[in-house]
């Protein structure tokens, strides 16, 4: 699913303009990027929790080269669904 389906649905489930929803969504993404930024906990009860965490800096090898690679700590976004989520994969 695109943002764009996602607008057209909820677009017709609510009855508010396109241009509306697009505006809200867009919105809502930017304070999740905004509140990961700052290296916030984003919790969207029964849907999952955005979290940045830091990677330890480790030794890795190129894999054409087999060279060893010194490669950095950094800090990535891990998403974690809600436990509805697993509810919905056991039923399929």
């Amino acid at each position: 699913m695109k943002k764009s389906d996602l607008v057209d649905r909820i677009a017709e489930e609510t009855g508010l303009t396109k241009k509306d929803v697009y505006l809200v969504i867009n919105e809502f993404i930017a304070q999740i990027k905004q509140a990961l930024l700052n290296e916030e906990r984003v919790d969207l009860r029964g849907f999952g929790v955005f979290e940045v965490k830091t990677r330890k800096p480790r030794i890795g090898r190129n894999p054409r080269t087999r060279e060893k690679v010194e490669i950095p700590q950094r800090k990535v976004v891990t998403f974690k669904p809600s436990k509805l989520f697993k509810v919905i994969k056991e039923e399929r």
